[in-house]
C-alpha cells in the first residue's frame, strides 16, 4: 500500500534526502529476515497525529524484539524530515523503519488511493504469538492475505483463525455492531494495539468482545480503522453484503474525524 511520489523524502540516520537515493547495505538483517521494527503516521497539513502514541509502541516493538531504538533520535529525525517536506501530498504519511543493521529509515508517502468502503474476504490466519503487541517489518502473511483477497475481487482480507475468530484485517482493526452496540475484538485474540482502534473505542465507548466469522457475518454492520482509513465502512464480508444504512458507523466516521481536529489544533 505504499505510494511514493518524485517528491518523496527520506532520512537515513538523519541525513535527508530523495527516498530513490536512500539505500542500505543488502546484507541488514532488516532486508534479508524482516528484522526490524516499524510505524506509519498519518499527517495532517504539516502535522503528525498521535506522535508520542506511535513512538511509545515503537519503543515496546523495539523491546519485545530486543532491539535498541534511539527516540528522541527518531523524533529528531521526524520533525527535520516533514518540516523540508512541507504540507503538500508527500507529507501525508510518515514511515519510520528501525532495522536490526542500526539503520533509522524515516520515508514521507503519498496517502494511498483506497475506495470508500470495502468488500472483505475471509482469509484462515494464525498468529504468531511470540510477536503479540510488536508491530515488526516482517509482514509477509499480511500483505499476502490482502493480495489473495483482491485477485478474488475483494478489497482487502479479513485475518480468521484456523477455529474460526475473526482478528483484524492485514492493516486495520475490525468494529461491528449488534443490536445496536459496537463491539471490536480484544487483544488477547493476539491482534495488534492498533492507535486509531483505541481512538474509536474511547470516542465511541465500544466494547471489546470476541466475535466467530458467523457472528460478524450475521451483525448489522462493519467497519475498518486505521491510521490510514481512520473509520472506513465494509459492505460485503464474503457472500455477506450489508446494508447501506451505517448510523453507527457514521457515528464512529464522525466522532474519530472531531477527535483528530480537535487534538491536532491542541
Amino acid at each position: 500500500m505504499s505510494d511514493f511520489g518524485p517528491d518523496s523524502l527520506a532520512s537515513l540516520d538523519g541525513e535527508i534526502m530523495p527516498v530513490a537515493e536512500a539505500v542500505i547495505p543488502v546484507t541488514d538483517e532488516g532486508l534479508i529476515r524482516g528484522d526490524g521494527a516499524f510505524e506509519v503516521i498519518r499527517v495532517y497539513d504539516g502535522v503528525p497525529y498521535a506522535m508520542d502514541a506511535h513512538l511509545a509502541r515503537l519503543q515496546r516493538t523495539g523491546a519485545n524484539i530486543r532491539l535498541p531504538i534511539d527516540l528522541e533520535a527518531v523524533r529528531a529525525d521526524s520533525h527535520r524530515l516533514l518540516a523540508q517536506a512541507g504540507t503538500g501530498p508527500d507529507a501525508q504519511l510518515l514511515r519510520i523503519m528501525i532495522t536490526r543493521g542500526g539503520r533509522r529509515i524515516l520515508l514521507t508517502e503519498q496517502l494511498p488511493t483506497m475506495p470508500d468502503q470495502a468488500r472483505l474476504m475471509s482469509v484462515t490466519y494464525s498468529p504468531t504469538r511470540l510477536l503479540d503487541a510488536a508491530k515488526t517489518l516482517s509482514y509477509a502473511a499480511n500483505m499476502l492475505a490482502g493480495r489473495l483477497a483482491r485477485e478474488n475481487g475483494y478489497d482487502e482480507a479479513l485475518l480468521v483463525t484456523p477455529h474460526g475468530r475473526v482478528l483484524e484485517a492485514p492493516t486495520s482493526s475490525i468494529f461491528y455492531v449488534t443490536g445496536g452496540e459496537l463491539f471490536t475484538p480484544p487483544l488477547d485474540e493476539h491482534i495488534l494495539a492498533s492507535i486509531t482502534r483505541v481512538l474509536v473505542i474511547d470516542v465511541t465507548g465500544a466494547t471489546e468482545r470476541s466475535c466467530t466469522l458467523e457472528q460478524l457475518k450475521a451483525a448489522d454492520e462493519v467497519f475498518l480503522a486505521s491510521t490510514v482509513r481512520e473509520v472506513q465502512p465494509v459492505t460485503a464480508v464474503d457472500e455477506r453484503q450489508f446494508e447501506s444504512a451505517r448510523p453507527v458507523s457514521d457515528r464512529a466516521a464522525a466522532a474519530a474525524a472531531e477527535r483528530i481536529k480537535v487534538e491536532l489544533a491542541s
